[in-house]
């Protein structure tokens, strides 16, 4: 299909059920834009749901003393039409898109957390991301809310968070975290179960809100960059790429051929370095021990690369606006296929052991199913969404460069399980140490970063990138100094999630730690 060919029909279908949009100009990079009435918000979703649309993000952002800007954005064939509507600040209601897409839940609860947007049938009235640390009636995105927030002392427990409750002879509820045993970061989850079966899972996050979106504002392009870099600390290549893709599409700055090159040789790097640790990290919660401190030692012999060539073990800040701040050279280039090489030859003997390990797949196989149609209707993405059949890459289909250059496999499974999620990590490895290959061919001469301009007032940019867990969407707007004045990173996280929740139920509870692990959502992504 050809871009947007499926536009016609989705307005023909709009006109024919009366719903007012007009097609309206932005520098949003390839996206098409639509203004809806906020009367009509509801049913755009409708339309675009029966058109076979998958929803990916949503936003608020204050235009002016008066009015919300809310944002939305779906996608088909990897095209991408961002819907907008405004509303009074004064009273801002719309009616919900959850009600068909299940995906847009969180995120609208979030906006109406943090903005104050009244989601008029929205289904679930609970609050998402204020927990206790405002009053109902303040939020903390609009322009009048300080910075550090108002709030005198230590912000008392959310205790009251009304649970979705289970009944029956024999119920009964586990409640795990948001402290757990480990390192990793805060996160709720409760269960309700009958002997060791899960009847159902509710996830409760938000506990390591940091106000990026907030802390955003007033900086410039660099700082952004900066800060893009630690939404999540394992996708700093990703994120802070999106964000750069945003400004520089703002501030109508061509980026070198030689820069796009890196950027996509350090994400590829930064995906070998996250499926390493995830399939490792799979193992060890199943107790094979062998595998996981094998895959922890390349993940590590793989990050001291990072440091060696680029100067950071996570890559972070080597992606700037304009370009990269790092370079190869030809020492580094053959140190760098030195690494490929070495790592493709331990795969080569570690794999074989996974693959012919009978106690390994009685655990993954057919443990946390996700299926296809679930998977469709949650919208999830990456290897989460691969492994449901759901066979979406963006660096294939939307084709951002260098990719639109090189041929992207995706691999893609069917079952859904955790096994499927295990090797479509196995594959992404293999297929990235395989375009690392393909991109050090290309890498042109010429500078790694041009000079940065400062956009427009109002200039606005929207970033697409793939990163390791799947798409992430960064929308980002200058005000009139230069500076910016709206930044919303929208991590896969935000996605996949809920598909946790789906894919536990009729799993024993010792089976958590695994399925979890192979979903392995960013607390830090989500809670921005």
């Amino acid at each position: 299909m050809n871009r947007f060919d499926w536009l016609p029909e989705l307005a023909n279908r709009c006109q024919a059920a009366n719903i007012d949009f007009t097609e309206t100009e932005g520098p949003l990079g390839a996206a098409r834009q639509w203004a809806v009435a906020p009367s009509d918000w509801g049913r755009m979703a409708q339309a675009a749901s029966e058109q076979g649309c998958r929803w990916s993000a949503l936003w608020a952002e204050q235009i002016d003393d008066d009015r919300l800007r809310v944002s939305a954005c779906v996608c088909l064939c990897g095209d991408y039409l961002v819907l907008r509507t405004h509303v009074p600040l004064s009273a801002p209601e719309l009616p919900s898109q959850t009600p068909w897409y299940p995906a847009a839940n969180r995120p609208e609860r979030h906006a109406r957390d943090l903005y104050g947007v009244v989601f008029t049938d929205h289904p679930d009235p609970r609050r998402w991301m204020r927990h206790q640390a405002w009053d109902k009636d303040q939020f903390p995105l609009r322009r009048d809310f300080p910075v550090a927030g108002t709030v005198q002392g230590e912000t008392p427990p959310d205790a009251d968070y009304p649970f979705l409750q289970a009944q029956g002879a024999g119920v009964y509820e586990i409640p795990v975290g948001p402290v757990h045993a480990g390192i990793i970061e805060p996160g709720h989850f409760r269960f309700q179960a009958v002997g060791e079966m899960v009847l159902n899972l509710e996830e409760r996050l938000g506990y390591v809100h940091k106000g990026i979106e907030k802390i955003a504002e007033g900086r410039d392009a660099a700082g952004l960059a900066r800060l893009a870099s630690r939404v999540s600390g394992d996708c700093a290549v990703a994120h802070a790429w999106a964000a750069c893709m945003a400004m520089e599409q703002a501030a109508g700055v061509d980026v070198p051929a030689r820069a796009l090159v890196l950027r996509a040789i350090l994400a590829e790097r930064e995906r070998i370095a996250n499926h390493l640790g995830d399939i490792g990290a799979i193992c060890n919660d199943v107790s094979f021990v062998f595998a996981h401190s094998q895959f922890l030692r390349l993940r590590e012999l793989w990050q001291r690369g990072n440091q060696e060539l680029f100067g950071h073990r996570l890559l972070m800040d080597g992606v700037v606006p304009g370009g990269t701040a790092v370079d190869l050279d030809d020492q580094k280039t053959d140190a760098l296929r030195a690494q490929c090489e070495q790592l493709t030859r331990e795969l080569n003997d570690l794999l074989p052991i996974i693959d012919d390990h009978p106690p390994l797949e009685e655990r993954l196989v057919g443990s946390g199913i996700l299926s296809s149609e679930t998977a469709r209707v949650l919208g999830a993405v990456g290897y989460v969404g691969k492994a449901s059949g759901i066979d979406f890459d963006l660096r294939r289909d939307h084709g951002y460069a260098p990719y639109d250059q090189l041929h992207v496999p995706s691999p893609c499974q069917t079952n859904g399980d955790v096994e499927s999620r295990l090797q479509v990590r196995v594959d992404e490895i293999r297929y990235s140490l395989e375009l690392i290959a393909q991109l050090l061919q290309r890498l042109p001469e010429g500078p790694s970063c041009v000079e940065w301009r400062n956009p427009e007032s109002g200039g606005e940019g929207l970033g697409l990138v793939e990163g390791w867990r799947g798409e992430i969407v960064s929308y980002v707007r200058f005000d009139e100094t230069g500076h910016v004045a709206r930044f919303f990173p929208r991590d896969p996280s935000w996605l996949n999630w809920p598909a946790l929740e789906q894919l536990i139920h009729d799993n024993i509870v010792p089976e958590f730690p695994v399925c979890n692990k192979s979903v392995n959502g960013s607390y830090s992504g989500h809670d921005l």
